[in-house]
């Protein structure tokens, strides 16, 4: 999952970071390309049990948290389970990332299951992501103003961090009106849809990207997915407005659901360093701008999971499954030497890589 906003977040200056952050390679790092595609072919195969027991056993713990924070009896209960239940539900919606990288028939029936799991009852369903976070691939596109999910942060005024963090606690309110309002009345309106489309159909933080109507088969499945979505959020809001639903349990799943895109904003605000100026940049540069933050920090297992902490190795190997990317981020520190940029990807922590892009922020301005 990514984060989402549509607020016009301005950048603070255009001048490049000073020091290491200035460093962009102007050519790539051949024995390390090569070393990543050879290194790790026998790796390339999703393994369908691991998918399948991961997503569900996520998505079983997490609803089974919501329930039980919804019948607490006490606010410490409802808290412990509330926050099981963003931690299991975060890491079963974090598949929707696996999603656009995996090949159509790497584990047959994954996208629908998931959607009827969590994309569809948490309002994300993966035509928010998918076509929208490939481009974010393209090597011609990373970090340029063509990309979905880049903003330059650590060039930008810093009261755009706390900003980019609130926009994902209202998310959750935001697709309500999205699906139960907006999609429905674009139905009425080419002018409406046309914008529902080009704005809100993504999950993306550039508030520049516009998004082109989708074709073929994948317009059959997005208009499918949507109107599943618009039926559920009407449904939800209806049930809540004639009590069917108890205020209380709604706005507990709304909390949850708030607490899911808000830790997935904490991980995306540091899976790169957002350090790139709008350039196109070399592989190796992209890489040097993503995030890898491997063994031994053992929170990445909660705050970057299912894969998603070995974020800089992904963008190398895009189409390398999830549970495979431990394996190779070990064969590649052990192959390449230690002045390979390679090593230069890793970092210790959440914390000092929140701190970092603070920092570049707030010196950006002066």
């Amino acid at each position: 999952m990514s984060g989402s906003t549509t607020l016009e977040l301005q950048r603070a200056s255009n001048r490049p970071l000073s020091g290491e952050a200035a460093r962009t390679p102007a050519s790539d790092d051949k024995a390390m390309l090569k070393a990543a595609a050879d290194l790790t072919r026998d790796l390339n195969v999703a393994r369908p049990a691991i998918y399948w027991a991961d997503m569900i056993g996520s998505a079983a713990v997490g609803y089974a948290g919501l329930l039980l924070a919804i019948f607490a009896n006490s606010a410490l209960a409802a808290v412990a389970a509330g926050v099981v239940a963003v931690l299991a539900l975060y890491r079963a919606g974090s598949f929707i990332h696996e999603l656009t990288h995996i090949k159509p028939n790497a584990v047959p029936g994954f996208r629908l299951v998931w959607n009827l799991l969590i994309g569809i009852p948490l309002l994300v369903p993966s035509f928010m992501y998918e076509g929208v976070h490939n481009q974010h691939h393209a090597k011609r596109y990373y970090g340029t103003v063509n990309d979905p999910e880049y903003l330059p942060l650590a060039l930008m005024k810093p009261w755009t961090l706390p900003v980019f963090m609130v926009a994902a606690l209202l998310a959750p309110v935001g697709l309500l009106i999205r699906f139960g309002i907006l999609a429905p009345l674009s139905l009425l309106s080419p002018v409406l849809r046309d914008q529902v489309v080009a704005k809100y159909s993504g999950l993306q933080i550039n508030p520049q990207f516009r998004r082109p109507q989708p074709e073929g088969q994948f317009r059959r499945q997005w208009l499918a997915m949507e109107v599943a979505c618009s039926l559920w959020a009407i449904a939800l809001l209806a049930m809540t407005a004639t009590g069917i639903v108890p205020l209380r349990a709604f706005l507990i799943f709304l909390g949850v659901a708030s607490g899911v895109m808000f830790l997935n904003q904490v991980r995306t605000l540091v899976a790169h360093l957002w350090e790139n100026d709008g350039e196109p940049m070399t592989v190796t540069a992209q890489f040097l701008d993503s995030v890898n933050v491997p063994p031994p920090a053992t929170l990445p297992v909660f705050w970057a999971p299912v894969g998603l902490r070995y974020h800089a190795l992904h963008h190398l190997l895009p189409g390398l499954p999830y549970h495979a990317l431990g394996e190779a981020h070990r064969r590649l520190c052990k192959a390449l030497d230690s002045g390979s940029a390679y090593h230069e990807s890793s970092h210790r922590g959440l914390y000092g890589l929140v701190g970092r892009l603070a920092s570049s922020s707030w010196n950006s301005t002066r």
